[in-house]
């Protein structure tokens, strides 16, 4: 059986094919997006993605922000750490298997994506929630993480 380490590191993979397949610079999204960091109520997204409807100022406010939580195993689902649903559309990135033993646990507006070979796939479609952030700090969050993954490129 895969260590949690590496189940964590193929879905993370996976999460990213998903959210931009052909590393499109036009797909807006970041990893390890941090908000609330000075405080000690932090909270972390493991992948966030932006879709405006379009380029104009309204088309940026009305956007949707999808939030994504990899959890490795039912260990990890369980945890108190990673369930930041922040976004428009959330969802869970898990193995199937912790998707059959948890699939009660996952509140209603959630969805849910699965391995199947080299993809993910849809298992529980995501419901619209409101958003309490403003679009204004959504991004500005996602920049900065985005920034950051590019400095540790460097």
């Amino acid at each position: 059986m895969e260590q949690r380490k590496e189940i964590t590191r193929r879905l993370s993979l996976l999460t990213e094919k998903l959210i931009n397949p052909h590393n499109d610079p036009r797909i807006y999204w970041a990893k390890e997006v941090t908000f609330d960091y000075s405080s000690s109520h932090a909270i972390r997204v493991d992948y966030m993605k932006f879709k405006p409807v379009n380029n104009t100022v309204g088309g940026i406010e009305k956007g949707d922000f999808y939030c994504y939580e990899v959890k490795s195993s039912i260990e990890d689902f369980r945890s108190k750490n990673g369930h930041n649903f922040i976004g428009d559309f959330n969802y869970y990135i898990m193995p199937e298997e912790v998707y059959a033993a948890v699939s009660l646990e996952i509140p209603y507006v959630v969805g849910v994506y699965c391995p199947d070979g080299a993809e993910l796939h849809s298992v529980k479609k995501a419901k619209r929630k409101d958003r309490e952030r403003p679009v204004s700090e959504m991004l500005l969050m996602m920049f900065r993480s985005a920034a950051r993954e590019r400095r540790r490129g460097d």
